[in-house]
């Protein structure tokens, strides 16, 4: 299992993690049908009122799709299967709030995950960025999702600069991306705390008002979404020219942290 789940009755709260942590918590086929799992799952947990997202280790949050990973596409030109579609919560219709305990880089596929928290907390070591330009390929959904969540200068930036610039917690914080900064150690218990917090209030009022907040945003983001597969098709490079730039890249390669 490369996602894990835990549950605690008395607190109401489902910690669920990605976990792993040897490549960096990115994200491949099965972890992908894991997290759809797990989110269906807790939808019929009564018992669970608040989720907590994390993963593993210190390095990373998230990177994404895992680059190892061979996606099988159908022949039509007018159809792409995108493996993360499904990864964030709000995609398979679970409406308990969903707090993100980003811990290290959370970068490309992370920000579907993000993208559909309700809101983040941050470890002062996290760091935000999105790979995509760098190496041949358009960031369509990432880039909705985070354009949704930032301001627009800050997600045309990010979205735009590759790995050339990562956002510092401290910036996101500064930009309303992060509602609350925490030492590492201390990141897990600022998110349980809120989660518990949470939990502990009438559910149903919890995951109406979650459901209206996700409606003031959730028509221009459907129709954003919508127009990501022709985007990709039309942007994206050839795979292997893609191979080639990530492959040939230059290691210890310096990046702006801002």
């Amino acid at each position: 299992m490369t996602v894990r789940v835990e549950r605690d009755k008395a607190t109401g709260v489902a910690v669920v993690t990605l976990d792993r942590q040897h490549r960096h918590n990115a994200v491949d086929l099965a972890t992908a049908a894991e997290l759809a799992e797990a989110w269906r799952e807790l939808r019929f947990a009564e018992e669970v009122r608040a989720v907590v997202l994390t993963g593993a280790g210190p390095a990373a949050f998230c990177t994404g799709i895992d680059r190892g990973v061979e996606v099988p596409q159908p022949a039509s030109p007018y159809s792409a299967d995108d493996p993360l579609i499904a990864i964030g919560p709000k995609s398979r219709d679970l409406w308990k709030p969903v707090i993100a305990a980003v811990n290290g880089m959370a970068c490309g596929g992370a920000f579907y995950l993000l993208g559909e928290a309700d809101f983040l907390i941050a470890s002062e070591t996290a760091t935000f960025f999105d790979p995509h330009t760098t190496y041949g390929m358009v960031s369509a959904y990432e880039a909705v999702y985070m354009a949704q969540r930032m301001p627009f200068g800050e997600a045309a930036r990010m979205s735009l600069m590759g790995t050339a610039e990562r956002l510092s917690a401290r910036r996101a914080h500064t930009i309303g991306l992060v509602s609350e900064l925490t030492a590492p150690d201390e990141l897990l218990p600022a998110a349980l705390r809120a989660a518990q917090t949470l939990a502990g209030f009438p559910t149903e009022a919890v995951q109406g008002t979650v459901r209206a907040l996700w409606s003031a945003k959730q028509a221009a983001l459907q129709q954003a979404l919508a127009q990501a597969p022709a985007l990709i098709a039309l942007g994206n490079l050839p795979p292997d020219r893609q191979a080639d730039l990530f492959t040939n890249r230059r290691p210890g390669t310096e990046f702006r942290l801002r």
